[in-house]
């Protein structure tokens, strides 16, 4: 009898430090995170592609989060948490902002990174949510609320003067590791491997051509991942190149393309990232 309450007795204070339980922060899967399905697919990829074209032309990250809850916190202390660990905006520079929602409490908050507290200050944010997002809010356009809070929100930030973003790589954008699978790809390292293992016999001639096409992407797309993908993948062909060649002979069959497995970008899916940037509680909160 004794176990059981004390059975009892550890099930409900393992509810009650659930229920009391800080909401956790999710992960920064892209610059806009929707936990409520509020926007559908077209219109998060809208607002993504907006935002992202907003970061090549300018700099400054903006981010936005919809959540049921942040209870028991408050909006302001959940916020500042998200702003921690997401690192929304570029190091030293500051200049992130995060769009935060939490549905079912009906409050949002406008946080606001110390670059760009100068432009976008507690009283522009205030009115941005008071004049923008709310009243669209109340009559349940969410995705309309939210579309027009961070067109303004981009507005003033495109009138602040900041440094101007880092070049990126040419290539990096459009890079598929399936291309590393291209059949004339392909073709060109065996024959270029079979030529360095005739000099430098198997091994030091396949760790050759390794090397080469490691710098080669390196240098062309500026990506330290597929620059290590490449020079593995052409080791491994240069040193088994003619086993390859010989079992094709014999009327294998081997199947290449961009379809075999994944692909790198450095914008797209995962690849969104806070650039480093501190927030220091600045911003405004509003309800609906």
């Amino acid at each position: 009898m004794n176990a059981a309450r004390l059975s009892l007795l550890a099930l409900m204070l393992c509810w009650v430090c659930t229920a009391f339980a800080d909401v956790a922060v999710p992960p920064l899967t892209g610059r806009v995170v929707d936990l409520t399905a509020t926007l559908d697919s077209g219109q998060k990829a809208s607002l993504e592609q907006k935002l992202k074209a907003f970061e090549d032309r300018k700099g400054s990250q903006v981010a936005v989060l919809i959540v049921p809850t942040t209870a028991p916190e408050t909006i302001e202390q959940y916020s500042i948490r998200v702003a921690d660990q997401w690192k929304i905006g570029r190091k030293k520079v500051d200049d992130g902002a995060i769009l935060l929602i939490a549905k079912d409490d009906h409050k949002l908050r406008i946080e606001v990174g110390y670059g760009l507290e100068g432009a976008l200050t507690d009283l522009t944010s205030k009115r941005i949510i008071d004049e923008d997002i709310v009243p669209k809010f109340r009559s349940g356009d969410f995705a309309g609320g939210i579309s027009a809070g961070v067109d303004r929100i981009l507005r003033v930030i495109d009138g602040e003067p900041l440094p101007a973003p880092k070049p990126q790589a040419q290539y990096a954008n459009n890079f598929d590791i399936g291309d590393l699978f291209n059949p004339f790809v392909i073709i060109g390292v065996v024959v270029l491997g079979g030529i360095f293992r005739s000099i430098f016999g198997r091994l030091f001639g396949s760790l050759t051509v390794g090397g080469i096409a490691g710098l080669a992407v390196w240098i062309f797309i500026g990506s330290l991942v597929a620059s290590g993908v490449a020079g593995v993948l052409a080791f491994v062909f240069t040193l088994f190149g003619d086993a390859i060649a010989s079992g094709t002979g014999r009327g294998g069959t081997w199947v290449g393309g961009s379809g075999g497995g994944g692909s790198f970008s450095g914008s797209s899916g995962g690849g969104f990232s806070g650039g480093g940037g501190s927030f220091g509680g600045g911003g405004a909160s509003g309800s609906w």
